[in-house]
């Protein structure tokens, strides 16, 4: 063990540094605001946490916990269940901290993962007291390696008074070299980001320490709990055949190219399916800019569709982890890990030209999209990276089911019962129904192609019905409402437990 931490911490002052995890929890009070490591169930903090849940069998505290994005379950779930989470911050993905939240146990705060190194920066989050972070190595030079997030782990390297680091000795020794850490001054101070290319690396492979910050070293061995997401099917093939489809007649009018423009692929499932759907296509020399690669991007680097992926984060189902993480050096050329505000910066998103595809979970018949709020009131998971590149990218796609819970719910709607990407930032909606392209149309243009193309026919007839109604008594306003019906289909869910109108069931 001792020659093994010595290849992991090579920097000799840190080496007197470790500590249990035990101890590291000791130094976490009541009121204290941690930033830690993690994005989506990747790269986060486990030990401190879990010895935090066993202090708070005989401690009462509270603190409020930032992170990347979603984390597994150490904090997630048994910290949420512990009640040791005041707040939370700026994503979550699991089940139980879910529940809490929307008991309002746990205060959430949702916003787009490129905004919070900001938040910090401009100490708008924080004082953080601890920054603790999940790394591979210590390097001689005092630079931190993370494992397999970035996140906003810089920045909260950066400004948080005192730092724990969580050496992961079951984490590759591959790891280090992948990394590319670039942070940006400050605001009124900043060059321009100096990126051209996806595959362009911009600062040091490991992130500075103030060594004088470092206040203790706890060894760990967990790996990252595996993703959630779940294979593919007939509905989510389908889909993807009908984005090949629109991408195919881009570039019949010449705006794209068979090696099309940098994708960027949101976290979940159905996001996760669709772009699987370019492992059998003609499309080639692919280049992924996201902040998450999850199991599509590695299928199709091993199909030798993708030739380069940059993100912030690497988050895997168990089989094609075991795959990949067994056989690293086979990838670790064609990936880099970036800092989240950099992975999600609107600045290269825009000049990269990016094809960004997320998912909703409710679209309106004008292209308003709501991606967390089920119901208008109940948070999902949160929006994400979602809308840093929908606003910024050259093609902002989102893609849902046409229906929910065996039809039970339509996903499009009159009104978003909350809107997260406004019909300004939303360019195609894709469901296993058919393609609406909504660039450069008014609103009412958009009702017949939404409709048409992309409602589920259990609730066509029901949508048209209501936009004629809401056009005649408006006497055909540019977006045509009946405010009294607007969110009538909700309310008939809560009620009765569909949104069909039984008007219209055959």
């Amino acid at each position: 063990m001792e020659e093994k931490l010595a290849k992991k911490i090579r920097n000799e002052q840190l080496r007197s540094k470790v500590v249990t995890a035990e101890e590291a929890a000791s130094w976490i009070k009541d009121g204290m605001i941690l930033g830690m490591s993690g994005f989506t169930r990747a790269g986060d903090v486990k030990v401190v946490p879990l010895a935090l849940v066993e202090k708070a069998k005989t401690e009462s505290f509270k603190v409020d916990v930032y992170t990347g994005a979603s984390l597994g379950p150490e904090v997630d779930q048994y910290m949420a269940e512990a009640g040791i989470i005041r707040k939370r911050g700026p994503f979550q993905a699991d089940a139980g901290i879910r529940n809490k939240v929307n008991s309002g146990d746990i205060t959430f705060v949702d916003a787009h993962l490129s905004h919070n190194a900001e938040l910090v920066r401009q100490g708008i989050i924080g004082p953080i007291d601890f920054a603790i972070i999940e790394a591979t190595a210590i390097t001689e030079d005092g630079l931190l390696i993370p494992t397999t997030s970035v996140g906003n782990s810089p920045i909260f390297v950066q400004e948080a008074d005192q730092i724990i680091i969580e050496l992961n000795i079951a984490q590759l020794d591959a790891l280090e070299g992948v990394h590319d850490i670039f942070v940006p001054g400050p605001q009124g101070k900043r060059d321009p980001i100096p990126m051209l290319n996806v595959s362009d690396r911009l600062g040091l492979i490991g992130i500075p320490l103030d060594l004088d910050k470092v206040k203790g070293i706890v060894i760990s061995d967990i790996l990252d709990a595996p993703s959630t997401i779940v294979p593919a099917d007939e509905e989510t093939d389908i889909m993807a055949n009908h984005l090949l489809n629109f991408l195919r007649d881009e570039i019949k009018v010449g705006r794209l190219t068979t090696s099309l423009r940098p994708l960027q692929s949101g976290v979940g499932s159905v996001a996760n399916a669709v772009l699987l759907g370019f492992k059998d296509s003609e499309f080639e020399n692919l280049e992924v800019y996201s902040e998450v690669l999850q199991d599509a991007v590695f299928d199709l680097i091993d199909a030798g569709k993708v030739s380069f992926a940059s993100a912030t984060s690497i988050t895997l189902s168990e089989e094609v982890g075991n795959r990949v993480y067994g056989n690293f050096e086979k990838y670790a050329d064609k990936l880099v890990l970036r800092p989240q505000e950099i992975s999600n910066q609107p600045e290269i998103i825009r000049r990269l030209g990016l094809i960004s595809v997320n998912t909703a979970l409710e679209v309106d018949i004008y292209g308003n999209v709501n991606s967390t709020h089920v119901s208008g009131s109940r948070m999902m998971n949160g929006i994400g990276g979602s809308g840093d590149f929908a606003r910024n990218a050259r093609l902002g796609i989102f893609v849902t089911k046409s229906y929910a819970k065996g039809g039970k719910i339509s996903s499009i709607v009159p009104m978003v019962s909350h809107v997260d990407h406004t019909e300004h930032d939303v360019d195609v909606i894709v469901t296993e129904q058919g393609v609406a392209d909504l660039r450069g149309l008014a609103p009412k243009e958009r009702v017949g192609l939404i409709i048409d193309n992309c409602v589920h026919p259990d609730y066509r007839e029901q949508l048209w019905a209501y936009f004629n109604d809401a056009n005649e008594l408006t006497g055909g306003h540019h977006t045509p409402h009946d405010l009294e019906k607007a969110l009538s289909w909700h309310v008939n869910l809560a009620k009765n437990g569909t949104m069909k109108d039984p008007a219209f069931i055959k």
